[in-house]
């Protein structure tokens, strides 16, 4: 009681906001917008990139084997998350023999927050450029929700890079153009803006995760919780609102019958993530993110792709059913 009296005071008299007393009750540090004062489970270094005239830093893990079995994967982490949230994956494929490759990129995690123009195609070409500094000239790809969009654009461009596609629950699966108004990059901004814990944890809890919430799924509600309470938070906000923008303008579904590249899908059955819900009529949010159907279409339009589905799991199958989910990823990748 004694706490919040204080913060009572400190918020009329000293211009505490509202966010930095929900941080201090959630015990939420303030993160920067290069996150230099957050962990990562594996040594990161970094590329400088040249991107619209100016350099800027991309953050990337290299995880090697003990006992290589020749093979790559590279994982492309989803719009609100960073490369940190694959170790479990990163881990058991290491202990396989994989050598795996995880970027933050340009926009997100630990790299360089520019504000440029944003497509797939810049970012499918700076993870190129990432690969080619490496001497990595074959690698499997994995892609989970905004990053199943990059990997498939990936794909596109560089087929003969990609051995194998996975996309676990991408999202893009279908046109929000078609079923939502266009929302502006300010109105993105505006509405990045208003994050808070509590709003960000909500989110998740309805979108994300089916069931008891645990203690595990917290942490990446308080990441984007420890940046909308940072004094530079608005370095952040600016460029999600540019990538929303991106998300938005730059469907990839209609290319999917152009990838030969052996694939497989692993679909989380309760996932209904989709942008621009809030804006339409409850008849119509009903058939956005339909991940059932989204699945069964995107996997016919893949010629000889594979389809799971795994039943009782939403949006991410790799934090909330890692058995489920790794199980078929290995024997895709060990065939």
């Amino acid at each position: 009681m004694k706490t919040w009296a204080l913060l009572l005071l400190a918020t009329v008299f000293g211009g505490i906001s509202q966010n930095q007393i929900n941080a201090q009750q959630n015990k939420i540090t303030p993160l920067d917008p290069l996150l230099e004062n957050y962990q990562y489970p594996f040594d990161v270094k970094f590329i400088t990139l040249s991107v619209q005239q100016k350099s800027y830093r991309m953050a990337f893990m290299d995880i090697r084997p003990e006992q290589a079995n020749g093979h790559t994967v590279l994982l492309f982490h989803g719009k609100n998350f960073n490369g940190a949230y694959w170790q479990q994956t990163a881990e058991t494929l290491q202990k396989a023999g994989f050598r795996i490759i995880i970027p933050d990129q340009l926009g997100f995690g630990k790299s360089s927050k520019p504000d440029i123009q944003y497509s797939f195609q810049l970012l499918a070409l700076n993870t190129k450029n990432l690969l080619d500094s490496l001497q990595i000239m074959r690698t499997a790809v994995l892609g989970h929700s905004m990053g199943g969009m990059l990997a498939t654009r990936f794909t596109l461009m560089f087929p003969g890079t990609v051995e194998k596609l996975i996309l676990e629950n991408p999202i893009g699966l279908e046109d929000w153009k078609l079923k939502t108004p266009y929302q502006s990059v300010d109105a993105w901004y505006k509405n990045e803006l208003g994050q808070n814990y509590e709003k960000i944890k909500k989110y998740q809890q309805e979108n994300y995760y089916h069931g008891q919430w645990k203690p595990e799924y917290e942490k990446w509600v308080t990441t984007l919780a420890g940046w909308s309470v940072h004094p530079e938070y608005k370095t952040v906000a600016w460029n999600a609102a540019l990538t929303y923008d991106m998300i938005f303008t730059q469907p990839v579904l209609y290319e999917f019958e152009n990838i030969k590249t052996p694939t497989l899908l692993i679909i989380g059955q309760l996932d209904r993530t989709a942008l621009g819900k809030q804006g339409v009529p409850e008849e119509v949010r009903m058939t956005m993110g339909n991940y059932p159907k989204l699945g069964k279409e995107t996997s016919r339009k893949i010629a000889g792709s594979t389809l799971v589905e795994l039943e009782n799991v939403g949006h991410l199958p790799h934090i909330e059913a890692f058995d489920l989910f790794i199980t078929p990823l290995l024997a895709f990748l060990k065939q």
